[in-house]
């Protein structure tokens, strides 16, 4: 093995709430099956510690990120009512988290109509609509956006309204499309292609389009393309094996992402990474699912193949490569498998999350 024994990693782990503990628990196990060293920096966070601390995000949890460089968090869930946006949008633009990478692949044994699917999103993360620069309806400052709206474009807006900003840069639009493009380069990939709506939104994704084009030139190697959203989804229902590596904004790539997730199988499949320049949190794509909390029943498999990315990210690239094989094995068989990955959910032979651990990590014992 590739593995320098004297060196341990620190990484910050947020076990998060609802089954977020449960499938963190599982995957610190089979990372450590792998024999890769890691100091696990423990660092909660999310409803239950709002209730405790009187904010879901500590400033220790950023700070313990900061100075480790790397976190495998878990889902959590965003207190309601409490004026707190989102946990996940907080920490993406608190420490720049520019980059959402979510690759989507088809494994043998999957449940889907499809076969040989392998997709990577990659969603700008700190613009677009999920900028988080809203007008409630009613505030005199929407009123008064409202009417300077009309006053400077002659377009009226109804006055009962609320109202969101979409801001697209040209910074923020290069950095995200340069990362696609790195990302296909390294990882050996042929195609990038740019999702927009510029047909429409001419000075938002207009401008996105137009800076995809010119970054594209930078790298002739690597074959590039642009398709409208709308078109983008149906194409990818039809005939996903055309595309290979899409970049998008933020909603697009968040909507997309789960599309592309629906075609290997689920949520429970597709992994996720947030990167900035000096950062990174890998989580999975899917939600706390507080119902199912300790039950010992939900697919920990996402949250896995998360950190078979953090290990890819680490350096260890072989760890990385068992640990996915393995989790490939369990799938093709159908054996060693939580519920939903049965032909019926129902199936009295679904085994449960901290169960798939043990299996994984038996193997990887053996390897």
């Amino acid at each position: 093995m590739s593995i320098d024994q004297t060196k341990t990693h620190r990484v910050t782990l947020i076990p998060g709430d609802g089954v977020g503990p449960e499938i963190t628990d599982a995957v610190v196990k089979v990372i450590g099956a792998t024999g890769v060293k890691i100091h696990w920096d423990i660092q909660n966070a999310g409803a239950d510690v709002y209730e405790a601390e009187g904010t879901p995000l500590p400033q220790r949890v950023i700070d313990s990120i900061k100075e480790n460089k790397v976190a495998l968090k878990g889902p959590v869930t965003t207190p309601v009512g409490t004026g707190f946006r989102s946990i996940n949008v907080a920490l993406r633009q608190e420490l720049d988290l520019y980059a959402c990478l979510r690759p989507c692949k088809s494994y043998a044994g999957a449940r889907s109509i499809y076969a040989n699917v392998d997709l990577v999103v990659v969603r700008e993360n700190t613009e677009d609509l999920y900028a988080g620069i809203e007008f409630k309806k009613d505030d005199k400052t929407t009123i008064d956006l409202i009417d300077y709206i009309a006053a400077k474009s002659g377009k009226s807006i109804r006055t009962d309204s609320g109202v969101s900003i979409k801001p697209i840069s040209v910074f923020g639009t290069e950095r995200i499309v340069r990362f696609a493009f790195d990302y296909a380069r390294d990882n050996n990939r042929k195609k990038v292609t740019a999702v927009h709506k510029a047909n429409i939104m001419k000075h938002s994704d207009g401008l996105f389009l137009e800076v995809a084009r010119e970054v594209a030139k930078s790298y002739p190697d690597i074959e590039f393309e642009d398709r409208i959203i709308d078109n983008m989804c149906m194409q990818l229902v039809q005939k996903p094996e055309l595309y290979d590596v899409l970049v998008l904004p933020n909603l697009y790539g968040d909507i997309v992402s789960d599309l592309a997730a629906g075609l290997i199988g689920g949520l429970g499949l597709a992994p996720g990474a947030n990167i900035g320049q000096t950062e990174a949190v890998f989580e999975a794509t899917h939600g706390s699912a507080p119902k199912y909390k300790g039950l010992n029943k939900v697919n920990p498999m996402a949250m896995m193949l998360s950190g078979v990315m953090m290990l890819h990210y680490l350096g260890y690239k072989q760890e990385a490569v068992r640990l996915d094989n393995v989790i490939a094995e369990l799938i093709k068989e159908g054996k060693h498998v939580t519920y939903d990955m049965k032909p019926t959910p129902d199936d009295p032979t679904a085994i449960g999350t901290s169960n798939v651990a043990n299996e994984i990590a038996k193997r990887l014992q053996k390897r």
